[in-house]
């Protein structure tokens, strides 16, 4: 969306005043490096997982590509993403409700979002960070996306783990829908520096309910993808609003077209709003999955949020 943003390098102004000045393009281009890392970490752990799945030990007749040898694939009537065993996916770190409740493993609500079923889903993934995380970290800088990208990831698991108790869960995806988030949340903040604004908000709108929709499709963790999104989205206004027009260059300007306060004050409203609503959010989010509160059993309804039974498929119950 970075380049939607208003052009004001070399903008002059001048009402009668003799002379003019300058505007200095505001937008500081980060070098990408995190994001980057974040994809060599995700892959070299899908190859640290296939090492220790070492499906011709478990299942000699049935892997798949058996000339990787340890590295061959759980046959597909098991995991048709190309990828290993579910138990060995819950020995590493996956997410499953009853060892982050009852044998208090709170830390697969992290490991979990560095894992992968399969090819399938790492290459979906992956490739989903690098076009939506790399400009994101060029425009906004590695340590905001960083946290968005982890916390977001947090917040997915957490839902996740509320709605889905009957299965593991893994993947990026959590974190990745923060991304999206975040990008939407930047936009509605910074709204006045856009151009095409109206464009730029529906265009994200259609990508953000086309990936929701998919969610519904039976094996998708959805609740994952919407709490990744919702933190995104309330860190967004928390983490990426931009400085007023004027702010950096305030101390050359001429007296009477000062910038004294470095946002508007609805950014500052919104800002607020939403670190109430995150803290508020996770605290209340973990008591209830630490406690083993089921939430089905104060949303009945929600399981339609993950999947849609029709014809073609039905919903394995959660």
């Amino acid at each position: 969306m970075r380049g939607d943003i208003e052009s004001r390098g070399e903008k002059k102004r001048g009402n009668n005043h003799s002379t003019s000045y300058a505007v200095e393009d505001r937008d500081t281009s980060w070098v990408s490096w995190l994001i980057p890392l974040f994809v060599v970490a995700n892959v070299a752990m899908f190859v640290v997982v296939m090492l220790y799945n070492n499906c011709p030990k478990h299942d000699h007749d049935g892997c798949v590509a058996t000339f990787l040898g340890r590295f061959s694939f759980q046959p597909l009537r098991e995991n048709p993403l190309f990828g290993p065993s579910s138990s060995t996916l819950e020995r590493l770190g996956g997410l499953e409700w009853n060892k982050v409740v009852h044998q208090h493993q709170g830390w697969r609500l992290i490991t979990c979002i560095w894992l992968h079923a399969g090819v399938i889903h790492l290459i979906a993934n992956m490739l989903s960070l690098v076009i939506i995380g790399i400009r994101l970290e060029q425009q906004c800088g590695f340590v905001r996306i960083g946290i968005i990208y982890l916390l977001s990831g947090v917040g997915g698991s957490i839902l996740s783990s509320l709605f889905i108790q009957r299965s593991i869960s893994v993947g990026a995806s959590g974190a990745l829908f923060g991304l999206l988030g975040a990008m939407l949340s930047e936009l509605i903040t910074n709204w006045s520096i856009y151009t095409n604004k109206v464009c730029a908000l529906l265009t994200l709108l259609v990508i953000v309910a086309i990936n929701l929709a998919v969610g519904i499709l039976p094996h998708v963790d959805n609740f994952a993808h919407i709490g990744g999104f919702l933190t995104g989205f309330l860190l967004g206004f928390v983490l990426l609003p931009r400085p007023q027009l004027g702010w950096m260059e305030r101390r050359t300007l001429p007296a009477g077209v000062r910038v004294n306060s470095k946002y508007k004050a609805y950014q500052y409203v919104l800002g607020l709003l939403s670190l109430i609503l995150l803290v508020a959010g996770f605290t209340v989010g973990l008591v209830m999955l630490f406690r083993g509160v089921n939430g089905y059993d104060h949303c009945h309804w929600c399981h339609y949020l993950s999947c849609v039974p029709t014809s073609k498929w039905k919903c394995d119950g959660h």
